[in-house]
C-alpha cells in the first residue's frame, strides 16, 4: 500500500504529522482544529462556526487530493463539551449531502490549543 503525504496551504499542522495520507484508495485526514489558516488563530463565533472551519480545513486537504465532501465515508468529531452537540450537528449537516458519512462523536477532556472541537475524516476514491 502506498503512503503519500498530503499537505494543504489551507490547513495548519501544529505537530509532526501530515494533513492527510493518500493510500491510493483511501485518504485519511488528520484531525483539524478550527484554526483559520489566514490568521493562525482559532476561529471565533462558537462551535457552529468552528465546525465550519474544521470542515473547511479538511475539505481543502481533500481538494488537493482531487476529492470532495461526497467522497467522505467516515468522520470522527471530538467535542470538549457535549452541550455543543446540537450546534455542531446543525453546522455539520449543512456541509454534507445524504447519504451522510458514518460518524462518531466523542466528548474529550481537552484538545490542542484549547480548541472546543476537532474533526478527522476518511474519504475514498471512486
Amino acid at each position: 500500500m502506498s503512503r503519500t503525504p498530503l499537505t494543504s496551504s489551507q490547513a495548519t499542522a501544529i505537530g509532526p504529522y501530515s494533513h492527510g495520507i493518500d493510500t491510493g484508495s483511501l485518504i485519511l485526514c488528520s484531525g483539524q482544529t478550527p484554526l483559520d489558516p489566514a490568521t493562525g488563530e482559532l476561529r471565533r463565533g462558537g462551535v457552529g462556526a468552528q465546525t465550519h472551519q474544521c470542515l473547511d480545513n479538511l475539505f481543502a486537504v481533500l481538494d488537493d487530493a482531487g476529492l470532495g465532501p461526497d467522497d467522505v465515508v467516515k468522520v470522527n468529531v471530538y467535542l470538549t463539551d457535549m452541550a455543543d452537540f446540537a450546534a455542531m450537528n446543525e453546522a455539520y449537516a449543512s456541509r454534507f449531502e445524504p447519504p451522510f458519512p458514518a460518524r462518531t462523536t466523542i466528548a474529550v477532556a481537552g484538545l490542542p490549543l484549547d480548541a472546543t472541537i476537532e474533526i478527522e475524516l476518511v474519504a475514498r476514491r471512486r
